[in-house]
């Protein structure tokens, strides 16, 4: 099923960073945070039996998708809207476009199944940095945009969220300077694939504007909190669906109050202007 079939029927820390040494440029030692858990080794949610209207989507990153389950949460929020959806997960801690690029478990897994959407998201850093974008993201990001377009899926690039306090020594002086970097790093090669964005970032960004004291991450400063995960899933919900999340009834354990909140973030940042973001 074609992503244009599907529109009708919408009515690791330190070791995140330590990545880039493994890429060929060094970066400064962050603060340690707690170890990065494996991620899940069997999809998120996979309905049976899967109707002709099932939509199947494919994330593939590292702990930034993997905590909290964000592909078995936005499942759950597509499924309470009565939508019949499969997800499955390629995603290992602190790993890179790169690195997939070249996995022979994510290629097998992008070519296994009829997928209508493969989410990608790069790692934390690199795609906040003009030259890791050149030599590491955007090369890979081609290649796996090429194979997904092979299988006749759509490309959604997961733009990430910058680090709570920025990230100084790598010249992000706060959140909002690392923020304006990964949105220029995501939006440069989504417009030269014309793929479409998933712009979670800007949508925490939205979201604390409006409540400072949002509680989006964990302690660490880069990890999901479960309101993290469940605003990311909302945003994921728009993109594919076209569609507001606003009173879905899945609220992932946040009271109806909070739940409200994320999904109108959500809806307000990527519907007002789809084209933005590329969604046709």
């Amino acid at each position: 099923m074609s992503h244009k079939s599907l529109l009708p029927h919408a009515s690791g820390f330190s070791l995140v960073i330590l990545l880039l040494v493994a890429c060929g440029t060094p970066q400064p030692t962050p603060t340690p945070i707690p170890p990065t858990p494996p991620a899940p080794s069997t999809p998120a949610l996979a309905p049976t039996p899967t109707s002709a209207a099932t939509a199947r989507v494919l994330f593939i990153g590292n702990s930034l998708t993997f905590f909290n389950d964000l592909p078995g949460m936005f499942a759950e929020l597509a499924q309470s809207d009565g939508h019949e959806v499969e997800v499955d997960m390629s995603a290992q801690g602190g790993w890179t476009w790169s690195h997939h690029a070249t996995s022979t478990t994510t290629l097998e897994k992008i070519e296994q199944q009829n997928w209508d959407f493969v989410v990608l998201q790069e790692q934390s850093v690199i795609s906040s940095i003009a030259d890791q974008c050149n030599e590491h993201m955007y090369p890979a990001a081609r290649l796996l945009d090429g194979k997904i377009r092979e299988g006749g899926a759509d490309t959604i690039l997961f733009m990430t969220w910058a680090y709570r306090d920025g990230l100084p020594r790598a010249g992000h002086r706060d959140f909002d300077d690392m923020q304006a970097q990964l949105h220029v790093g995501y939006m440069e090669i989504a417009d030269e694939l014309g793929a479409m964005v998933a712009p979670v970032g800007m949508v925490w960004q939205n979201g604390i504007v409006q409540d400072p004291q949002l509680g989006l991450w964990q302690t660490d400063g880069l990890h999901p909190s479960i309101e993290g995960s469940y605003l990311a899933a909302c945003v994921f919900y728009a993109v594919i669906y076209q569609q507001s999340p606003e009173g879905l009834m899945y609220k992932a354990e946040l009271s109806a109050e909070m739940a409200q909140f994320l999904q109108a973030i959500a809806a307000e940042t990527v519907l007002e202007n789809p084209e933005r973001w590329n969604i046709p």
